[in-house]
């Protein structure tokens, strides 16, 4: 028998709906009927391709007595963590300031009648262990604690609602105004050092700090670190690491060891669309290492193969676990990536099987439980033996050679990937939902690496994908953060007006005669500014103000987390826009937004490097007017901080024209004097 969950249209709340727990999605429904019965609400946040999320959901919330208990004393609300990431950011500040960490899935217990939480944990197991306690232990005690300690409970909860409205405010003691060259300078120090080598723990890509890192690199900042060398290995660790599927393109989430060996196997359109851009960047900046072309290619080619739905848009993410046969009961990590050394024996030739052992981490004993996740041991181009060897690996994976399968659909959910007749190994199940803050994430790195490597094909993806939302998420005037199959829904959040905004842009700089693109642009911001701007705090707030009812706190995203905040790159884009349009009107709302933060920037610029590169933007942006065919010379070069416009009418006897901000400088009067100009422009005091 099916609960509420059934009817939803998200994937991860879809995997709850056999659970006996009487689980409501958020509404207003359930907030009511909360109140109503006086019963306190358990909120459980996560999302489809979390693994702990996907063992606690066949424990814990299959559990015929654990659901007797909640569903008699609690009101249970499941949240997909990527339709109302709003809700996310203020939980999950919440239990880090009760337990000092973070994680999913993110389980929080709220008083009814004012939704503001009292206890908060991550994974509970059924019975006591990992130091973890039983999780209907947990619930009795709670519920017990909530019927009996009132006076403590409101004390609680008068201390945790005063730390979120004090964040939200960014109320600082800063007394010390640092010039603008030297708060760029500190944080990037603090961003290049974050990246640097460390010797325990997970490898995560965290690009806006890469980002910076590398755009950082032509101030020739006097510093402890080599700016180029750790933005190269970044890089590197990318490309030739196993978070990178060598055999079928795309970057996993993470790796779990310090060595970028073994990953957490679920791919994220967000991450895959953030290191394009990165490598892209890379290669542009001269740091031409095959294997980073090689991984754009390959990502390119999951993404059109696998990820891409036939309207044009991207698809969010696959999962980690696969079932390794149609009978299994549950399916199993890394089961569609990784390979037992007999398997490699049988599929490859002797020759190829010892090039693959000198140039991959391959051993009879493996890596991973036994199996072997591909890590490449070294730079350049890998040798048609070896590309050779793993079109055989893909064939074996598939059931169908590299080039003649141009279309691989997805699994949407475990009946069909245990049901389809697949040729090769089971797939993960894909979760097909559009999110535009995702999907605006890829258009920017597929419109930077089209750029970069004058490839056609990135630009067709990244514009279909771009129309796409253009055409099908706006209802009634307002712009919509979700897709499911056809249908748009849930209001868009900062994260995807600026994300869009910036795909726009990029796609923009790409061609920069396809007007169309700043038109949209302009539309769309005029909404973010109208509906999100906080006219009392500056900056954007994370909900639009018609949309924020059933919020303890309205947040305004600066902290840079697996993709960049919200704000960091709004304001960029607000610098980018002004060159662009001549309104000094964003160049102001840019000015307003960095000093909105400039507390936080001071006090902890590790957690926003993307408001650090909104003010390098702020401070050296560099607006380019020439030709078409001057300007696409320059595109493919690494100018972090630079805009074009494609004008006719530049000075008779130049090649163009170069601004800084709000002056420009003589008429270029030739090439060499152009990217002469540009160069000290994207430097300067």
């Amino acid at each position: 028998m099916t609960n509420r969950l059934a009817e939803a249209k998200s994937l991860y709340l879809r995997k709850h709906a056999e659970n006996p727990i009487d689980w409501w999605s958020w509404c207003d429904e359930a907030l009511a009927t909360a109140r109503a019965q006086n019963k306190p609400i358990f909120l459980s946040i996560g999302y489809s391709s979390c693994h702990w999320c996907t063992v606690m959901e066949g424990e814990a919330f299959s559990d015929t007595a654990i659901a007797q208990y909640m569903n008699a004393n609690y009101l249970p609300i499941k949240v997909d963590r990527e339709e109302r990431p709003d809700l996310d950011s203020i939980y999950m500040q919440a239990l880090q300031m009760m337990s000092g960490q973070g994680g999913w899935p993110l389980n929080i217990f709220l008083s009814p009648e004012d939704l503001v939480p009292f206890y908060a944990g991550t994974y509970f197991p059924v019975d006591p262990r990992y130091g973890r306690p039983g999780f209907l232990q947990v619930l009795q005690s709670l519920r017990r604690y909530y019927d009996t300690e009132k006076e403590d409970l409101q004390q609680r909860k008068a201390l945790i609602i005063e730390s979120l409205l004090t964040s939200a405010v960014l109320q600082s003691g800063t007394t010390t105004e640092l010039e603008d060259r030297e708060l760029l300078r500190q944080g990037w120090e603090t961003s290049t050092g974050v990246i640097t080598t460390r010797q325990s723990g997970n490898s995560f890509p965290m690009i806006p700090y890469t980002e910076l890192a590398l755009r950082g690199t032509r101030f020739n900042f006097e510093s402890q670190y080599d700016g180029n060398q750790v933005s190269t290995q970044r890089g590197l660790n990318l490309a030739l690491g196993g978070i990178y599927d060598h055999v079928g393109g795309g970057f996993h989430r993470y790796t779990v060891d310090p060595t970028w060996t073994v990953p957490h196997f679920e791919k994220m359109l967000y991450d895959n669309g953030q290191i394009m851009e990165y490598l892209a960047s890379l290669w542009s900046a001269g740091i031409q290492e095959p294997a980073f072309e090689r991984a754009v290619a390959g990502t390119v080619q999951w993404l059109k193969r696998e990820m891409t739905a036939p309207e044009g848009y991207f698809y969010a993410a696959q999962d980690a676990d696969s079932f390794t046969e149609p009978t299994a009961i549950e399916p199993e990590e890394g089961a569609f990536y990784v390979w037992s050394y007999s398997e490699l024996q049988q599929l490859l030739t002797p020759e190829e099987l010892r090039e693959l052992q000198q140039q991959f981490t391959v051993t009879p004993d493996g890596n991973f439980e036994g199996r072997n996740v591909l890590q490449r041991s070294n730079l350049g181009q890998l040798s048609a033996t070896l590309e050779t060897a793993l079109s055989k690996l893909f064939t074996a994976r598939y059931g169908v050679s590299l080039k003649s399968l141009e279309t691989f659909p997805p699994a949407r959910n475990n009946q069909e990937a245990k049901t389809a007749n697949w040729l090769g190994r089971i797939p993960s199940v894909t979760d097909t939902k559009m999110i535009v803050a995702w999907n605006s994430l890829m258009i920017s790195g597929l419109a930077k690496a089209a750029g970069v490597f004058q490839e056609p094909l990135y630009l067709e993806l990244a514009a279909q994908a771009a129309n796409f939302i253009w055409e099908n998420q706006f209802v009634d005037g307002r712009f919509h953060r979700l897709n499911y199959q056809g249908e748009p829904t849930v209001l868009a959040q900062s994260e995807d007006y600026a994300f869009f905004i910036k795909a726009l842009l990029d796609l923009q700089a790409s061609n920069p005669e396809h007007k169309q693109w700043l038109e949209n642009v302009i539309a769309i911001q005029d909404e973010f500014n109208e509906f999100l701007w906080s006219g009392e705090l500056g900056g954007y707030n994370n909900t639009s103000s018609d949309s924020s009812q059933d919020l303890i706190v309205r947040e305004r995203s600066y902290v840079d987390n697996a993709t960049p905040s919200a704000n960091g790159i709004a304001i960029a884009n607000l610098v980018r826009l002004a060159l662009l349009t001549d309104n000094l009107d964003y160049l102001d709302l840019a000015e307003l937004g960095l000093k909105a933060f400039r507390s936080v920037m001071h006090d902890a610029p590790q957690a926003c490097p993307s408001l650090f590169t909104a003010l390098d933007w702020y401070r050296n942006s560099t607006l380019i007017r020439s030709t078409t065919e001057q300007i696409n010379t320059l595109i493919p070069k690494f100018l972090p901080a630079a805009v074009f416009a494609v004008v006719s009418d530049i000075p008779e006897g130049s090649v163009g024209l170069v601004c800084q901000g709000l002056k420009c400088l003589a008429p270029a009067e030739s090439v060499e004097h152009l990217l002469q100009q540009v160069q000290q422009s994207q430097v300067r005091a």
